[in-house]
């Protein structure tokens, strides 16, 4: 996973404020994190061990904090929010502008490529299509939210098959591998075009 730009402008456009988003498995939102509230749900899905196999911040609730709050003190190009599915949390999400940040060094970057890094935090919430779900709603949210943004992309773990295969299901091509100084990461890219969402 990258992390977040520098500078101060950029950032992605108002994310919170995008609504609900409707999708067969409910009504998805995302708010902002809020520390310390939401440090503890944070950090227990942060030490489930499929998720820190990834995520890597696995440890006491200090080291999700000094991720988390990296962004909410930086300079708003990367954006932590927390997913709600019918008004649960269930789910992180890092919202960023990946032509700003260190991965546009690794990639054919066009200017206002919004990035996206996602969590489901609960262990029931996962292997079921969820994350394809989440991830169509909020990539096709963000391309009619941002008319500057062409692309949504990610840079999930090659090794993270079941994350690589909700990318494709919502709609993103594997448009390429990427040595990241720590990981192989497969690129997932979604153009503009219209994609319906999948079903559940």
């Amino acid at each position: 996973m990258t992390s977040p730009g520098s500078g101060s402008d950029g950032g992605p456009d108002g994310g919170p404020g995008w609504g609900a988003m409707p999708t067969g498995a409910g009504e998805f939102r995302l708010r902002p994190v809020r520390l310390p509230a939401d440090l503890e749900l944070l950090a227990g899905w942060m030490n489930d061990p499929e998720t820190a196999a990834f995520w890597e911040l696995a440890g006491p609730p200090a080291v999700t904090e000094r991720h988390v709050r990296a962004q909410l003190d930086g300079d708003g190009r990367s954006l932590p929010c927390l997913g709600l599915l019918d008004g649960t949390p269930m789910s992180y999400w890092e919202i960023y502008r990946a032509d700003l940040d260190p991965l546009a060094a690794h990639y054919p970057a066009r200017p206002h490529d919004t990035g996206l890094h996602l969590l489901l935090g609960p262990a029931d919430s996962r292997g079921r299509g969820l994350g394809a779900t989440l991830l169509a709603a909020l990539a096709g949210r963000v391309l009619r939210a941002r008319p500057r943004c062409e692309r949504v992309v990610a840079e999930p773990d090659v090794r993270n098959l079941r994350s690589v295969r909700a990318f494709e299901r919502a709609g993103f091509t594997r448009a390429a591998e990427l040595d990241l100084p720590d990981k192989r990461a497969a690129l997932m890219v979604r153009d503009r075009e219209p994609w319906p969402a999948p079903a559940g």
